[in-house]
């Protein structure tokens, strides 16, 4: 089985900033794509930013210039660094990875992984 754990929200004022943290734990070969996804009440969850595993990121158009993600494949751990944040970033923020796991000697599965989700509220 395969896991992953967010951490870093919490409630912060308008200008401020946050670091969020993913970390994938269990049987793990390899993790290919990760992201970050966000979902505010009364509406859907969206991507807010993705990476691959050579690093290559991208960003929702509201995010850009403000927020950063970046993954540390050692770790099995991916971050999202946002800052200036603005009310309308209140949400639940929710990792997602694709993580390989080796089934047999020559048989992989790639799983798609969420987790529980961690709240990140902008107020004054």
């Amino acid at each position: 089985q395969v896991q992953v754990v967010e951490s870093g929200g919490g409630l912060v004022q308008p200008g401020g900033s946050l670091r969020l943290s993913c970390a994938a734990s269990g049987s793990i070969f390899s993790i290919n794509d990760m992201g970050w996804y966000h979902q505010a009440p009364g509406k859907e969850r969206e991507l807010v930013a993705h990476i691959t595993e050579d690093g290559t990121a991208n960003y929702v158009d509201s995010v850009k210039g403000r927020f950063t993600i970046s993954r540390d494949n050692a770790k099995n751990t991916v971050y999202l660094q946002m800052n200036s944040l603005k009310p309308g970033d209140t949400a639940v923020y929710y990792c997602n990875a694709q993580i390989v796991s080796r089934v047999s000697t020559y048989r992989y599965r790639e799983s798609d992984v969420w987790g529980q989700g961690t709240q990140v509220t902008v107020s004054s």
